[in-house]
Parts: structure tokens; sequence; C-alpha cells
């Protein structure tokens, strides 16, 4: 699960035009967030985007799968972050469509959290 610097660098580069994009070392991977809410992981030197009923369509026709770790043996899979094509990371304008789509499933996820904790 570890990155490298340089990956994590290049990462950083790539959405940073987004605007109010941090990151944190969690876990041994690196977590991205915008506005504060957590909305892309890199791990082993991939980039996994949240997904949500809005976005999935276009990982699945793109053929990709969401993470997955081995724990206790076992795969898991944590099913709201999935691989980014790495055909689209050299593509400035698709990877920040793709990186918006991403943020726009994080803060629907944060808005849902919301609304079911006023009820």
């Amino acid at each position: 699960m570890a990155v490298s610097p340089e990956y994590r660098a290049y990462v950083e580069d790539l959405l940073e035009p987004l605007g109010h994009v941090t990151s944190r070392r969690m876990f041994g991977g690196v977590g991205i967030f915008y506005r504060g809410l957590m909305f892309a992981l890199v791990s082993a030197d991939a980039i996994y985007f949240k997904v949500d009923d809005g976005n999935r369509p276009d990982y699945e026709a793109a053929g990709m799968a969401p993470f997955s770790y081995q724990r206790n043996g076992r795969r898991a899979a944590l099913t709201s972050y999935w691989r980014v094509p790495d055909d689209i990371l050299d593509v400035e304008d698709e990877i920040l469509d793709w990186a918006r789509g991403a943020a726009d499933a994080a803060l629907r996820a944060d808005a849902a959290k919301g609304a079911k904790g006023r009820k």
C-alpha cells in the first residue's frame, strides 16, 4: 500500500487545479481531500476516486474495479472508491472532470449523512 513520494507529488499536481485540495498519509496510503472531504485515495502508486450512483457507470464502462486490499489473509474491497483509468491521467481536462465527479460524490455522501442526522 506504500505510496512513493514522487507519485504523491504527481497526484497532488494533477488535482491542484480543483482548488481546496489537501492530502495526508493514512493507513500506509494517502487520502486526498476536497474542502475537507475525502474524495480520493492513493495506494501502491495508483489513484482511486470516490464513486456513487452518479459516476460509477463511467468506471464500470472503463473496466475499472473498486479498491481492494488484504485483511486478515482475505481480500476486502472498499466499494466507494474505484481505480482511475491510467489513460486519463495524462489528459488534464479528463482527469479534472473525473476528479470533479469524485468530489461531487463526496459532497453528496456528506449531505446524505447530514440529512440522516437531522431526522
